[in-house]
């Protein structure tokens, strides 16, 4: 069984994990995590009433309760998990992955997640050796549609943004069974019916065919700003006027004008190893401090926790707030953007220009190299680099981010498959492209 990742539990069903595994995985959740009930919801793939019946019966046999909260955001079960003191929940989703892929992203009290080193390592354990003893006392399924609760939440978020035109993609994914609830009905919609075939485009925004529809859709009807959701909608993205696609990281400092200027907070934000430089300069001019910490959310909500972050996002599309548990939402974050773009254009200023006083340095974005040793190519490089130039700044909890007097790269390692992650970020592109150059001819002595 190859579905246990450092996030969640992920791959391709009836491959990489069957409805047997999914049994054996209700059964000891409860255990794991000392409860008597779980809280499940589900996205619409193919295959999630398969693992939901699964699943549950694990965890009934188990002698625990199901708490059912029907199709949900993932999101959605983060805000439950806090708001009704569960111990244990489980969605039922592959995130922003293929239609054959599908998973189970864990949490356990206060909406904390459960990565492999916080309980993942030890369930796959379990599932694999102990033996199967079914609970005399089994227990039962609980409605527990609880959608309404969670868009009254949602709504403090809404401002008005009429002066706005607005494009949405929903990826066929599950935003599409919310934000409707949010946005007028003038927004110009596309893919916005739930359908776990996804008949569109896969529901990763990070992929550029993915995007094209929406920055069609954007320069055809005039659009202030795109947004487009992942298959599960606890990530968003942004297209801006001109159809650009805007790099996530860019967004956290986006997010300073709602809760660090117009709120009046001061304190700690929180970002990944990969972000640009040009976030933390931006956030420090309203008083705040930036901290840096690992990819996925598995470490950024514990993280943010930690820390009593305001808020945090990642260069993958996650933001994370305080005031939804030290959880990420792609709807929550939405709504706060679309806010402050709204009261952008009223002092004419266009989302490109906004995000033209952020972006100070030339970015690579994240290169993927196809490589079998990660672990040397990573030394190699930061041999090389470091001794050439001397780091001003070194990093080395997510692979290493070494910061030098005119630029930076970070180089980490795929948790799941056979690839470098590179980026690289300087003052002038010619600097960027010497230095993307130097780290191509370091990766091929590896091939």
């Amino acid at each position: 069984m190859g579905a246990f990742k450092a996030y969640d539990i992920r791959g391709i069903y009836n491959k990489d994990f069957n409805k047997d595994d999914v049994y054996r995985i209700g059964f000891y959740l409860p255990e794991l995590l000392k409860t008597k009930k779980v809280l499940v919801g589900r996205d619409v793939r193919i295959s999630s009433p398969e693992i939901y019946e699964y699943l549950t019966k694990g965890i009934t046999d188990s002698g625990a309760d199901v708490y059912n909260a029907g199709l949900t955001t993932t999101p959605m079960v983060y805000f439950l998990t806090a708001r009704y003191n569960f111990d244990a929940s489980v969605q039922i989703t592959a995130s922003h992955n293929p239609k054959e892929y599908n998973g189970l992203k864990i949490s356990k009290t206060n909406a904390l997640p459960v990565g492999f080193d916080s309980g993942l390592g030890e369930l796959e354990k379990l599932i694999k050796n102990a033996d199967i003893k079914v609970s005399p006392d089994k227990g039962k399924i609980v409605n527990f549609d609880m959608k309404n609760e969670y868009v009254s939440f949602l709504k403090k978020y809404v401002q008005d943004i009429s002066n706005l035109n607005i494009a949405v993609d929903c990826s066929n994914g599950m935003a599409s069974i919310l934000i409707k609830e949010f946005l007028n009905k003038d927004i110009h919609y596309i893919f916005d019916e739930p359908d776990g075939t996804f008949p569109n485009h896969e529901p990763n925004p990070l992929e550029e065919e993915t995007v094209e529809a929406l920055k069609h859709l954007v320069l055809k009807e005039k659009c202030d700003v795109g947004v487009i959701f992942d298959g599960d909608a606890d990530r968003v993205m942004f297209v801006d006027e001109k159809g650009k696609f805007v790099s996530p990281d860019l967004m956290i400092a986006v997010l300073a004008h709602y809760f660090l200027e117009e709120k009046g907070l001061k304190g700690n934000v929180l970002q990944d190893i990969r972000t640009s430089k040009a976030v933390a300069e931006y956030i420090e001019k309203f008083d705040s401090k930036m901290n840096m910490w690992r990819v996925g959310r598995a470490y950024a909500a514990i993280k943010l926790r930690e820390i009593d972050g305001i808020f945090g996002g990642e260069l993958a599309g996650h933001y994370y707030f305080r005031d939804f548990y030290y959880s990420d939402s792609g709807i929550m974050a939405c709504l706060i953007i679309l806010g402050v773009l709204s009261k952008m254009k009223k002092n004419n200023i266009s989302f490109s220009s906004l995000i033209s006083k952020i972006e100070a340095y030339a970015n690579s974005g994240e290169i993927n190299f196809k490589i079998e040793e990660k672990a040397k190519a990573m030394e190699k490089m930061k041999d090389y680099f470091t001794s050439i130039e001397k780091p001003t700044a070194f990093y080395d909890f997510d692979g290493y981010r070494i910061e030098f007097e005119d630029w930076w790269f970070n180089v980490r390692p795929s948790n799941t498959e056979p690839y470098l992650r590179f980026i690289a970020e300087a003052r002038n592109v010619k600097l960027l492209d010497e230095k993307i150059d130097a780290a191509r001819k370091i990766i091929k002595e590896f091939n």
